[in-house]
């Protein structure tokens, strides 16, 4: 029994697809665009970024938002880099981009969370810090039940 044309062009597109979100996992202090990206793997930007959401369930650069704003969190969880460092530091060219971007996934300012995180993750391996304060999108956390 052989696997069907399109079957067979699937698999390839997510094995690219695969290589795209490792790149953006290994380099995402790096300028990236997804015109870039999609050249790198001989995709149309437009492909790209509609495969990669059926795939990943968000889009190239929102992802890649997601891992630049984890690896924040980190840095401002250790407290001796300022927002402002810590912006450029993750690959951010914009401070007001970052802060955004940053409460919109995380829910408080950097500056806020910087203040309350050392406070609250104090004497967690950082690998459980990590797990325990990842970021969880506005439209994917649950709302508060009410007694």
């Amino acid at each position: 029994m052989t696997a069907r044309p399109g079957s067979d062009q699937r698999l390839r597109d997510l094995a690219l697809l695969r290589r795209v979100r490792d790149r953006i996992d290994r380099d995402y202090a790096q300028p990236l665009d997804v015109e870039a990206l999609a050249r790198d793997v001989n995709m149309s930007a437009g492909h790209l970024s509609r495969q990669f959401r059926l795939a990943y369930g968000e889009a190239p650069y929102s992802y890649l938002m997601t891992r630049r704003i984890e690896r924040a969190m980190a840095l401002l969880r250790r407290g001796d880099l300022s927002v402002t460092d810590v912006c450029f530091e993750v690959g951010c060219s914009s401070l007001g981009t970052f802060s955004t971007r940053f409460t919109e996934l995380v829910g408080v300012p950097p500056s806020t969370y910087r203040r309350e995180a050392a406070q609250a993750t104090a004497g967690m391996p950082s690998c459980v810090a990590k797990q325990v304060t990842r970021p969880i999108r506005n439209r994917e956390a649950t709302a508060p039940h009410s007694p």
